[in-house]
Protein backbone atom coordinates (compact mmCIF):
# COMPACT_ATOMS: atom_id res chain seq x y z
CA UNK A 1 0.00 0.00 0.00
CA UNK A 2 2.76 2.24 0.73
CA UNK A 3 4.48 1.65 -2.67
CA UNK A 4 1.05 1.65 -4.52
CA UNK A 5 0.52 5.26 -2.21
CA UNK A 6 3.90 6.80 -3.78
CA UNK A 7 3.63 5.51 -6.82
CA UNK A 8 0.33 7.58 -7.38
CA UNK A 9 1.85 10.75 -5.21
CA UNK A 10 4.68 10.74 -8.04
CA UNK A 11 2.96 10.35 -11.29
CA UNK A 12 0.51 13.07 -9.34
CA UNK A 13 3.39 15.79 -8.60
CA UNK A 14 4.85 14.84 -12.50
CA UNK A 15 1.79 15.70 -13.97
CA UNK A 16 1.04 18.77 -12.24
CA UNK A 17 4.57 19.83 -12.72
CA UNK A 18 4.58 19.10 -16.65
CA UNK A 19 1.62 20.77 -16.72
CA UNK A 20 2.55 23.97 -15.04
CA UNK A 21 6.21 24.07 -16.10
CA UNK A 22 4.83 23.35 -20.16
CA UNK A 23 6.33 26.88 -21.12
CA UNK A 24 9.79 26.03 -20.18
CA UNK A 25 9.83 22.21 -21.19
CA UNK A 26 8.41 22.54 -24.33
CA UNK A 27 11.11 24.36 -26.24
CA UNK A 28 13.43 22.33 -24.37
CA UNK A 29 12.11 19.22 -25.38
CA UNK A 30 11.52 20.82 -29.23
CA UNK A 31 15.57 21.92 -28.77
CA UNK A 32 16.33 18.34 -27.93
CA UNK A 33 14.86 16.89 -31.28
CA UNK A 34 15.92 19.57 -32.90
CA UNK A 35 19.78 18.23 -32.04
CA UNK A 36 18.94 14.76 -32.67
CA UNK A 37 17.67 15.84 -36.17
CA UNK A 38 20.91 18.00 -36.92
CA UNK A 39 23.14 14.90 -35.57
CA UNK A 40 21.55 12.60 -38.09
CA UNK A 41 21.92 15.29 -40.54
CA UNK A 42 25.18 15.43 -39.89
CA UNK A 43 25.97 11.39 -39.95
CA UNK A 44 24.73 11.39 -43.34
CA UNK A 45 26.95 14.56 -44.39
CA UNK A 46 30.10 12.45 -42.98
CA UNK A 47 29.18 9.71 -45.46
CA UNK A 48 31.00 12.05 -47.86
CA UNK A 49 34.94 11.25 -47.22
CA UNK A 50 36.25 14.77 -47.60
CA UNK A 51 33.69 16.45 -45.06
CA UNK A 52 34.42 13.63 -42.55
CA UNK A 53 37.86 13.98 -42.54
CA UNK A 54 38.83 17.78 -43.22
CA UNK A 55 35.83 19.45 -41.18
CA UNK A 56 35.57 20.08 -37.71
CA UNK A 57 32.82 18.98 -35.53
CA UNK A 58 31.88 22.90 -34.91
CA UNK A 59 31.79 23.63 -38.98
CA UNK A 60 29.39 20.67 -39.00
CA UNK A 61 27.52 21.74 -36.48
CA UNK A 62 27.08 25.44 -37.34
CA UNK A 63 26.27 24.49 -41.50
CA UNK A 64 23.70 22.22 -40.22
CA UNK A 65 22.56 24.75 -37.79
CA UNK A 66 22.15 27.43 -39.87
CA UNK A 67 20.25 25.35 -43.23
CA UNK A 68 17.67 24.00 -40.60
CA UNK A 69 17.50 27.85 -39.35
CA UNK A 70 16.98 29.39 -42.83
CA UNK A 71 14.91 26.65 -44.25
CA UNK A 72 12.39 27.02 -41.04
CA UNK A 73 12.44 31.19 -41.67
CA UNK A 74 11.73 30.60 -45.60
CA UNK A 75 8.93 28.35 -44.58
CA UNK A 76 7.67 29.80 -42.19
CA UNK A 77 7.12 32.86 -44.25
CA UNK A 78 5.52 31.24 -46.66
CA UNK A 79 2.95 29.34 -44.07
CA UNK A 80 2.14 33.27 -42.95
CA UNK A 81 1.37 34.54 -46.28
CA UNK A 82 -0.34 31.35 -47.53
CA UNK A 83 -2.75 31.71 -44.35
CA UNK A 84 -2.69 35.43 -44.52
CA UNK A 85 -4.25 34.87 -48.23
CA UNK A 86 -6.84 31.91 -47.26
CA UNK A 87 -8.43 34.32 -44.44
CA UNK A 88 -8.67 36.96 -47.19
CA UNK A 89 -10.38 34.92 -49.65
CA UNK A 90 -12.80 32.93 -46.88
CA UNK A 91 -15.46 35.25 -47.29
CA UNK A 92 -15.61 35.50 -50.91
CA UNK A 93 -16.15 31.30 -50.88
CA UNK A 94 -19.44 31.75 -48.58
CA UNK A 95 -21.71 32.26 -51.87
CA UNK A 96 -20.64 28.67 -52.61
CA UNK A 97 -21.76 26.74 -49.45
CA UNK A 98 -25.08 29.25 -49.63
CA UNK A 99 -25.35 28.00 -52.95
CA UNK A 100 -24.14 24.25 -52.22
CA UNK A 101 -26.64 23.96 -48.99
CA UNK A 102 -29.50 25.22 -51.04
CA UNK A 103 -29.12 22.49 -53.88
CA UNK A 104 -28.64 19.62 -51.65
CA UNK A 105 -31.85 20.59 -49.82
CA UNK A 106 -33.88 21.26 -52.77
CA UNK A 107 -33.16 17.58 -53.58
CA UNK A 108 -34.27 16.23 -50.36
CA UNK A 109 -36.53 18.62 -49.73
CA UNK A 110 -35.49 19.24 -46.37
CA UNK A 111 -33.71 23.12 -44.84
CA UNK A 112 -30.27 21.66 -45.15
CA UNK A 113 -29.11 25.30 -44.54
CA UNK A 114 -30.87 25.75 -40.94
CA UNK A 115 -29.93 22.12 -40.02
CA UNK A 116 -26.30 22.41 -40.59
CA UNK A 117 -26.69 25.90 -38.97
CA UNK A 118 -28.06 24.34 -35.75
CA UNK A 119 -25.37 21.64 -35.86
CA UNK A 120 -22.11 23.68 -36.41
CA UNK A 121 -23.26 27.40 -34.96
CA UNK A 122 -19.80 27.19 -32.98
CA UNK A 123 -17.92 26.50 -36.29
CA UNK A 124 -16.10 28.54 -38.20
CA UNK A 125 -13.31 27.76 -40.67
CA UNK A 126 -12.13 31.11 -41.08
CA UNK A 127 -11.37 31.20 -37.04
CA UNK A 128 -9.55 27.87 -37.46
CA UNK A 129 -7.25 29.78 -39.93
CA UNK A 130 -7.01 32.40 -37.66
CA UNK A 131 -5.96 30.43 -35.31
CA UNK A 132 -3.42 28.52 -37.28
CA UNK A 133 -1.86 32.03 -37.90
CA UNK A 134 -1.86 32.56 -33.97
CA UNK A 135 -0.20 29.02 -33.54
CA UNK A 136 2.40 29.54 -36.29
CA UNK A 137 3.47 33.39 -34.99
CA UNK A 138 3.22 31.90 -31.11
CA UNK A 139 5.71 28.93 -32.82
CA UNK A 140 8.05 31.37 -34.26
CA UNK A 141 7.78 33.48 -30.52
CA UNK A 142 9.01 30.41 -28.64
CA UNK A 143 11.90 29.51 -31.98
CA UNK A 144 13.79 31.91 -30.21
CA UNK A 145 14.09 30.21 -27.17
CA UNK A 146 14.39 26.55 -29.04
CA UNK A 147 17.35 28.22 -30.87
CA UNK A 148 18.95 29.59 -27.78
CA UNK A 149 18.48 25.74 -25.99
CA UNK A 150 20.04 23.59 -28.82
CA UNK A 151 22.77 26.04 -29.02
CA UNK A 152 23.35 25.19 -25.26
CA UNK A 153 22.54 21.67 -26.18
CA UNK A 154 25.67 21.96 -28.59
CA UNK A 155 28.16 23.80 -26.26
CA UNK A 156 27.30 21.00 -24.09
CA UNK A 157 27.71 18.08 -26.10
CA UNK A 158 31.66 18.36 -26.41
CA UNK A 159 31.77 18.31 -22.07
CA UNK A 160 29.40 15.82 -21.13
CA UNK A 161 31.10 12.90 -21.04
CA UNK A 162 34.11 13.86 -19.16
CA UNK A 163 31.22 15.29 -16.55
CA UNK A 164 29.89 12.07 -16.83
CA UNK A 165 32.94 9.61 -15.96
CA UNK A 166 33.30 11.81 -12.97
CA UNK A 167 29.78 11.80 -11.70
CA UNK A 168 29.82 7.71 -11.59
CA UNK A 169 32.93 6.29 -9.98
CA UNK A 170 32.04 2.57 -10.49
CA UNK A 171 32.63 1.57 -14.31
CA UNK A 172 29.84 -0.40 -14.07
CA UNK A 173 27.11 2.58 -13.51
CA UNK A 174 29.35 4.46 -16.47
CA UNK A 175 28.37 1.95 -18.53
CA UNK A 176 25.43 1.29 -17.96
CA UNK A 177 24.08 5.15 -17.97
CA UNK A 178 26.22 5.19 -21.37
CA UNK A 179 24.09 2.20 -22.76
CA UNK A 180 20.84 3.78 -21.87
CA UNK A 181 21.89 7.31 -23.49
CA UNK A 182 23.63 5.10 -26.81
CA UNK A 183 19.85 3.90 -26.96
CA UNK A 184 17.91 6.90 -26.81
CA UNK A 185 19.85 8.38 -29.05
CA UNK A 186 19.96 5.92 -31.58
CA UNK A 187 15.64 5.23 -31.42
CA UNK A 188 14.88 8.51 -31.25
CA UNK A 189 16.86 9.88 -33.86
CA UNK A 190 16.28 6.89 -36.16
CA UNK A 191 12.39 7.75 -35.39
CA UNK A 192 12.58 11.43 -36.11
CA UNK A 193 14.79 10.78 -39.42
CA UNK A 194 13.00 8.18 -40.98
CA UNK A 195 9.25 9.39 -39.04
CA UNK A 196 10.18 13.18 -41.22
CA UNK A 197 11.47 10.99 -44.53
CA UNK A 198 7.95 9.62 -44.09
CA UNK A 199 6.00 12.73 -43.76
CA UNK A 200 7.91 14.59 -46.12
CA UNK A 201 6.88 11.98 -49.04
CA UNK A 202 3.47 12.67 -47.90
CA UNK A 203 3.64 16.20 -47.76
CA UNK A 204 5.11 16.45 -51.52
CA UNK A 205 2.42 14.11 -52.60
CA UNK A 206 -0.63 15.64 -51.22
CA UNK A 207 0.71 19.15 -52.51
CA UNK A 208 1.33 17.78 -55.83
CA UNK A 209 -2.66 16.48 -55.75
CA UNK A 210 -3.86 19.91 -53.86
CA UNK A 211 -1.66 22.16 -56.77
CA UNK A 212 -3.65 20.21 -59.58
CA UNK A 213 -7.41 20.54 -58.38
CA UNK A 214 -6.69 24.26 -58.02
CA UNK A 215 -7.21 24.13 -54.60
CA UNK A 216 -5.91 27.78 -52.87
CA UNK A 217 -2.77 27.98 -51.11
CA UNK A 218 -1.85 24.31 -51.62
CA UNK A 219 1.81 24.83 -49.73
CA UNK A 220 0.05 25.35 -46.58
CA UNK A 221 -2.29 22.58 -46.66
CA UNK A 222 1.09 20.33 -47.17
CA UNK A 223 2.68 21.60 -44.37
CA UNK A 224 -0.23 20.91 -42.45
CA UNK A 225 -0.65 17.02 -43.78
CA UNK A 226 3.48 16.87 -43.13
CA UNK A 227 2.89 17.84 -39.25
CA UNK A 228 -0.12 16.71 -38.44
CA UNK A 229 1.79 12.88 -39.98
CA UNK A 230 3.41 13.30 -36.82
CA UNK A 231 0.53 12.50 -34.92
CA UNK A 232 -0.31 8.72 -34.56
CA UNK A 233 -3.61 7.72 -35.83
CA UNK A 234 -5.66 10.68 -35.91
CA UNK A 235 -3.04 12.41 -36.98
CA UNK A 236 -3.56 11.00 -40.91
CA UNK A 237 -7.64 11.73 -40.70
CA UNK A 238 -7.39 14.94 -39.50
CA UNK A 239 -4.80 15.46 -42.20
CA UNK A 240 -7.35 14.45 -45.07
CA UNK A 241 -10.50 15.91 -43.88
CA UNK A 242 -9.31 19.39 -43.87
CA UNK A 243 -8.20 19.71 -47.12
CA UNK A 244 -11.10 17.96 -48.73
CA UNK A 245 -13.84 20.10 -46.76
CA UNK A 246 -11.94 23.29 -47.55
CA UNK A 247 -11.95 22.09 -51.58
CA UNK A 248 -16.06 21.82 -51.00
CA UNK A 249 -15.97 25.82 -49.77
CA UNK A 250 -13.79 26.72 -52.39
CA UNK A 251 -15.35 25.18 -55.22
CA UNK A 252 -18.76 24.76 -54.00
CA UNK A 253 -19.07 21.17 -55.38
CA UNK A 254 -18.54 18.18 -54.55
CA UNK A 255 -16.29 17.20 -57.50
CA UNK A 256 -13.49 18.89 -56.19
CA UNK A 257 -13.99 17.58 -52.73
CA UNK A 258 -14.29 13.91 -53.72
CA UNK A 259 -11.15 14.01 -55.49
CA UNK A 260 -9.18 15.65 -52.90
CA UNK A 261 -10.81 13.17 -50.37
CA UNK A 262 -9.90 10.32 -52.31
CA UNK A 263 -6.42 11.08 -53.27
CA UNK A 264 -5.27 12.60 -50.31
CA UNK A 265 -6.46 9.62 -48.28
CA UNK A 266 -5.03 7.52 -50.75
CA UNK A 267 -1.69 8.53 -50.41
CA UNK A 268 -2.24 8.37 -46.53
CA UNK A 269 -3.23 4.91 -47.15
CA UNK A 270 -0.40 3.72 -49.36
CA UNK A 271 2.29 5.60 -47.56
CA UNK A 272 1.45 5.07 -43.67
CA UNK A 273 0.20 1.45 -44.55
CA UNK A 274 2.73 0.12 -46.92
CA UNK A 275 5.90 2.23 -47.00
CA UNK A 276 5.87 3.46 -43.46
CA UNK A 277 5.68 0.22 -42.31
CA UNK A 278 8.42 -1.14 -44.21
CA UNK A 279 11.17 1.77 -43.59
CA UNK A 280 10.47 1.59 -39.70
CA UNK A 281 9.65 -1.38 -39.34
CA UNK A 282 8.93 -2.75 -35.50
CA UNK A 283 12.03 0.09 -34.07
CA UNK A 284 10.22 1.18 -31.94
CA UNK A 285 8.84 -1.28 -29.94
CA UNK A 286 5.69 0.24 -29.30
CA UNK A 287 2.12 -1.09 -28.37
CA UNK A 288 -0.55 0.16 -30.49
CA UNK A 289 -2.62 0.61 -27.46
CA UNK A 290 -0.24 2.33 -25.03
CA UNK A 291 0.57 4.64 -28.40
CA UNK A 292 -3.28 5.60 -28.42
CA UNK A 293 -3.08 5.86 -25.30
CA UNK A 294 0.18 8.14 -24.81
CA UNK A 295 -1.59 10.46 -27.44
CA UNK A 296 -4.32 11.26 -25.25
CA UNK A 297 -2.46 11.87 -22.04
CA UNK A 298 0.38 14.01 -23.75
CA UNK A 299 -2.54 16.06 -25.61
CA UNK A 300 -4.24 16.47 -22.40
CA UNK A 301 -0.91 17.89 -20.86
CA UNK A 302 0.23 19.85 -23.31
CA UNK A 303 -2.58 20.08 -26.69
CA UNK A 304 -1.26 19.42 -29.96
CA UNK A 305 2.37 19.76 -29.06
CA UNK A 306 2.25 16.38 -26.52
CA UNK A 307 0.66 14.93 -29.37
CA UNK A 308 3.31 15.15 -31.79
CA UNK A 309 5.69 14.76 -28.98
CA UNK A 310 4.04 11.63 -27.68
CA UNK A 311 5.79 8.85 -30.18
CA UNK A 312 9.39 10.16 -28.71
CA UNK A 313 8.75 10.79 -25.11
CA UNK A 314 7.64 7.12 -24.98
CA UNK A 315 9.86 5.68 -26.56
CA UNK A 316 12.38 7.12 -24.08
CA UNK A 317 10.59 5.64 -20.80
CA UNK A 318 10.28 2.43 -22.60
CA UNK A 319 14.28 2.45 -22.41
CA UNK A 320 14.86 3.84 -19.91
CA UNK A 321 12.32 1.18 -17.69
CA UNK A 322 14.19 -1.69 -19.14
CA UNK A 323 17.22 -0.78 -17.52
CA UNK A 324 16.20 -1.05 -14.12
CA UNK A 325 14.78 -4.18 -12.33
CA UNK A 326 11.82 -2.50 -10.73
CA UNK A 327 10.16 -0.72 -13.79
CA UNK A 328 11.10 -3.79 -16.00
CA UNK A 329 7.53 -5.15 -15.59
CA UNK A 330 6.45 -1.27 -17.05
CA UNK A 331 8.66 -1.67 -20.12
CA UNK A 332 7.43 -4.90 -20.91
CA UNK A 333 3.74 -4.04 -20.74
CA UNK A 334 5.04 -0.54 -22.59
CA UNK A 335 6.51 -2.65 -26.03
CA UNK A 336 4.61 -4.13 -28.62
CA UNK A 337 5.70 -7.83 -28.50
CA UNK A 338 7.44 -7.61 -24.60
CA UNK A 339 10.64 -8.14 -26.13
CA UNK A 340 12.36 -5.05 -24.72
CA UNK A 341 15.91 -6.30 -24.84
CA UNK A 342 15.46 -6.40 -28.71
CA UNK A 343 15.72 -2.64 -28.94
CA UNK A 344 18.68 -1.98 -31.04
CA UNK A 345 22.37 -2.17 -28.69
CA UNK A 346 24.60 0.67 -29.87
CA UNK A 347 27.99 1.16 -28.98
CA UNK A 348 28.63 3.07 -25.88
CA UNK A 349 28.92 6.62 -26.39
CA UNK A 350 32.45 7.64 -27.90
CA UNK A 351 33.37 11.06 -27.18
CA UNK A 352 32.31 13.53 -29.09
CA UNK A 353 35.19 13.53 -32.14
CA UNK A 354 34.33 9.84 -32.54
CA UNK A 355 30.58 10.05 -32.31
CA UNK A 356 30.75 12.64 -34.95
CA UNK A 357 33.41 11.81 -37.24
CA UNK A 358 31.92 8.12 -37.94
CA UNK A 359 28.47 7.99 -39.35
CA UNK A 360 26.30 5.88 -36.56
Amino acid sequence: MVTAAAFFIVISLSIIGLVYAKSLMIPFIFALLFWFLTREIRALLDNIDWIRKYLPTWIKNSLVFGIMILVLFSLSDLLTSNIQALIASYETYQPNVTRLLAEIGNTLNIDVQHSINAATQDFDFGAILGSALNGLTGFLGNFFMIVIYALFVFLEESTFRPKLQKVFTSAEQEATINEILAKIQVSVSSYLRLKTMVSCLTGVFSFIVLSLVGVEAPLFWAFLIFLLNYIPTIGSLIATIFPALFSLIQFGAFGPFLIVLVSVGLVQVVVGNIIEPRVMGDSLNLSPLVTIIALSLWGQIWGITGMILSVPITVIMVIVFSQFPKTRTIAILLSANGEIDAIARPKPLASTEDTTATPE
